[in-house]
């Protein structure tokens, strides 16, 4: 693209926008879907895979909402394969909230899951969904082995004769390489990521170091939908689940009597378990000094996953991932962008303070800042709004008239308190501005309903102005989830010990709007 192709987007003397549909088409130009930076997730799973053959999956929307079924389904798959690539069976599972990735983990694909969580409340509740699932579990495993023979059955009326497909392996290091891989078609790094950009220098930088040609975060948001799971979601088996608590020392360490009774504990449930598949739901606060081992006593070569880990959480696991010999890779889809912690925000300097952005050094040194508003606008839904599923425009205006009142009548232009999901428990906009101001310990008193009633009317004319600019809002949104997501990525491309990272898209936007995982693999000197 020509560098003059979105100079007309805005006035060069005003600075004002001028051009709305060169904007969009801007915004559209530099969003992740169109950078091309990111590896296809059917060809990560190829090359993870080798020509081992996938296991028979249960369907997760027999016992999950829909929106949670997909995101589970697809990413213990991708989570299995980089498991077996590595040739580690323990994951650990950062901001695990009710447990449905880290329970289908265990049970599905048999790895030993530790999930941690902040709260306990979501702690306590994945022992108790695990507990209740176990009694259903062997239904829903004959159940998808009989759809999946019925299919294979049905491919096979409709297509007597397959074709023979190559299978594409991984080129490693002929160190433990048997002769068949040097006959298999092989899909290397370079097939993987896309040969541009920074990209393209980070993938020869691996190359050059490894020789070897190696495939490519309240803590998570999963308890917001906790209400709308239906009771039978509930995974594992009653046998198989250790509840811990680590709520007395949670950003601490644990004293050598707890680890003792901890180590005895996992022993005599793992000697009493016949069953290989193993979750363990612990509570604790996760932070980049966080040491696992103070937390998981029998801590091995494992993986660091994380379902939409909340804010700075997903800028944790990743500094954990690089620092920790232990852990071999990482998969993380990170979510609630407003609020992460930034280090320019409030030009603060403080060199021993741990940021959630910017992570990589580049940005870094350009002292770049993103601030709450354009991070608020990071978690919008553009996908969503495409296919009909419109912004909150009147919970917006109230909300917009409602900062207004609290700055003119009460002077207050910045508060630690929030107002919430006020809207829908309002039954009008004097309500709604009365229950706010409760809520932000205001005297609602010295404001009576006419004065409430003279801001709507003065403002109502407005709304469609203001559905206008949420609209701009969610057009942009995209790109600045580019920026977050590509400076967790340069971050990894910075470190020495990665031979492989990248951004990968996990799910259906508009099913899941955070869909892009973080995915790196460390190198084999490093296993």
């Amino acid at each position: 693209t020509d560098d003059d192709t979105f100079s007309d987007v805005f006035c060069e003397n005003s600075k004002k926008l001028i051009n709305v549909h060169l904007f969009a088409l801007a915004a559209k130009y530099y969003s992740l879907s169109n950078l091309g930076v990111c590896t296809p997730l059917e060809d990560l799973l190829e090359a993870l895979r080798g020509d081992n053959q996938g296991t028979t999956v249960i369907k997760t929307d027999e016992f999950m909402n829909n929106k949670k079924s997909h995101e589970v389904q697809v990413m213990s798959e991708l989570v299995d394969n980089i498991a077996n690539y590595c040739g580690i069976k323990q994951v650990i599972d950062i901001g695990s909230g009710k447990g449905y990735l880290s329970s289908f983990l265990s049970m599905q694909y048999n790895l030993k899951v530790y999930g941690i969580d902040s709260s306990n409340t979501n702690t306590n509740g994945a022992h108790e969904r695990n507990r209740k699932l176990k009694k259903h579990w062997r239904a829903y495993q004959s159940r998808g082995r009989a759809n999946l023979e019925s299919q294979r059955l049905e491919k096979a009326n409709d297509r007597p004769v397959e074709s023979e497909i190559p299978c594409k392996a991984i080129a490693e290091e002929p160190s433990n390489s048997d002769s068949n891989l040097q006959s298999q078609d092989q899909v290397t790094i370079q097939d993987l990521v896309p040969s541009f950009g920074f990209t393209e220098i980070a993938t020869s930088e691996i190359n050059k170091q490894t020789g070897v040609d190696l495939v490519s975060c309240t803590q998570s948001d999963e308890s917001k939908l906790s209400e709308e799971v239906p009771d039978i979601l509930d995974v594992l088996p009653v046998d198989a689940v250790e509840l811990f608590s680590s709520s007395q020392c949670n950003c601490g360490e644990l004293c050598e009597e707890e680890k003792v009774q901890r180590m005895a504990s996992l022993k005599a449930k793992a000697n009493k378990s016949s069953e290989s598949n193993l979750y363990f739901p612990l509570t604790s606060c996760i932070t980049a000094e966080t040491e696992l081992s103070d937390i998981i006593t029998d801590l091995e070569d494992c993986m660091m996953v994380g379902l939409h880990t909340c804010g700075d959480l997903a800028a944790n696991t990743l500094r954990i991932f690089t620092a920790k010999p232990e852990i071999k890779a990482v998969c993380s889809v990170g979510c609630c962008y407003h609020l992460l912690s930034e280090q320019f925000e409030n030009q603060e300097e403080c060199l021993e303070e741990v940021w959630g952005f910017p992570m990589c050094q580049y940005l870094k040194d350009k002292g770049w800042c993103c601030g709450r508003n354009a991070r608020m606008s990071a978690c919008l839904a553009l996908e969503r709004v495409a296919v009909g599923q419109m912004l909150p425009t009147e919970s917006l205006f109230y909300r917009a008239v409602l900062q207004v009142i609290i700055e003119e009548m009460y002077g207050v232009t910045k508060s630690d308190r929030h107002v919430g999901k006020t809207f829908s428990k309002s039954s009008s906009f004097i309500d709604y501005v009365r229950k706010s101001l409760k809520k932000l310990e205001l005297d609602d008193s010295k404001l009576p309903d006419s004065c409430i009633m003279d801001y709507y009317e003065k403002y109502k004319h407005r709304m469609d102005e203001l559905e206008a600019f949420n609209m701009m809002k969610v057009v942009l949104a995209p790109c600045i989830e580019v920026l977050i997501l590509l400076d967790r990525l340069c971050y990894l491309k910075e470190q020495d010990n990665i031979a492989w990272s990248g951004l990968v898209k996990l799910f259906d936007p508009v099913k899941s709007p955070r869909c892009y995982a973080v995915i790196a693999v460390k190198k084999q000197s490093c296993f």
